[in-house]
């Protein structure tokens, strides 16, 4: 069965779908009710591990000299870009975690936000970022882009902080989410592995995968 087809709506310009087959079919794997709790943080660690690859695309690069067993060439490495990852407490982690394993040298910066469940609106009870993440690329990590608030509201951290080369990744994105998003934050661009339906009347995304720290923290 192929993956959910996106919502008839205009995406905004600045979102990036990574549409890779491996992730669409890991992230099936993830929505399943039926998947543990173990067995889903290894996919979205997996996930997340290829989605760094896309994140990353447009680093700069630079030509050194090396020296191979036969000879000495010419090679590119990456060309000493400074980057941050910035998880959004508490489900960020998951992402986080897959990142590192790419991007071993990233700083780590948090911001921890939880969704009042009447108003829906963002509040924050947490901040920790590094120093110098003016001089960095932030990359803010959030499985879930619902309503958009919590993201617009971590990114607004992060700008405040003085970083001005920011992305957003999440897994799943709902089209309120990234309109929300976007209208505050036209300048972000989102790396998303699906857009969903729809957001139900608790701001759930449907069809989504539930509640993405229950499910990957295995608690309720």
């Amino acid at each position: 069965m192929n993956a959910p087809s996106a919502p008839t709506f205009s995406t905004p310009p600045s979102t990036i779908v990574v549409d890779h087959p491996m992730i669409q079919h890991k992230l099936t794997l993830m929505r399943r009710t039926r998947t543990p709790a173990n067995e889903f943080r290894l996919l979205l660690r997996e996930i997340s591990m290829m989605m760094a690859y896309e994140v990353t695309r447009d680093m700069p690069m630079e030509m050194i000299e090396i020296e191979t067993p036969l000879t000495t060439m010419q090679a590119p490495v990456v060309a000493g870009k400074k980057l941050c990852l910035v998880s959004v407490l508490r489900a960020g982690g998951g992402i986080l975690e897959g990142m590192l394993e790419i991007l071993p040298a990233a700083r780590v910066g948090h911001v921890g936000l939880y969704r009042d469940p009447v108003s829906l609106a963002a509040v924050e009870y947490y901040l920790k970022l590094p120093r110098d993440i003016s001089e960095r690329t932030a990359i803010v990590l959030d499985p879930m882009l619902a309503t958009g608030n919590s993201a617009a509201a971590a990114v607004a951290e992060v700008k405040a902080a003085g970083c001005q080369s920011i992305k957003f990744v999440s897994l799943i994105s709902a089209p309120e989410g990234l309109a929300t998003f976007h209208e505050a934050h036209p300048d972000v661009p989102v790396f998303t592995a699906a857009i969903d339906s729809h957001l139900n009347d608790h701001g759930y995304i449907v069809p989504g995968i539930g509640d993405a720290g229950d499910r990957i923290f295995g608690t309720k």
